[in-house]
């Protein structure tokens, strides 16, 4: 069975980093393509960055392109989200998605504060 598990979530001030990953087990992580989403209180879960198979495609939303970056350790079957520059629009709560083919599966999610 697929699980993800996010962890480094917390508070951070605006103009911080902060690095979020998840661990992966139960699928085969180096053909599954991974991705971030988040979700901030009150609205829909939103798309921020994918990453494929491979680690040489990468996607990321508008609002953080430039700022964010995807990565993933194929070996250790982990994908990481470099948070850089934040804003308090950035605070949410943050999702690993993996996905091969048709089959989607989600973490628990962690909580990203932006705060001074």
């Amino acid at each position: 069975q697929a699980q993800l598990v996010e962890s480094g979530g917390g508070v951070v001030q605006p103009g911080g980093s902060l690095t979020l990953s998840c661990a992966a087990s139960g699928f085969m992580f180096n053909v599954a393509t991974m991705s971030w989403y988040r979700q901030a209180p009150g609205k829909e879960r939103e798309f921020v960055a994918t990453l494929n198979s491979v680690g040489n495609r990468k996607n990321y939303a508008d609002s953080v392109r430039g700022r964010f970056i995807i990565s993933r350790d194929n070996a250790k079957k982990t994908v990481a989200l470099q948070m850089n520059n934040v804003e308090d629009a950035d605070t949410a709560v943050y999702y690993c998605q993996a996905k091969i083919g048709s089959a989607t599966s989600w973490g628990q999610g962690t909580q990203v504060s932006v705060s001074s």
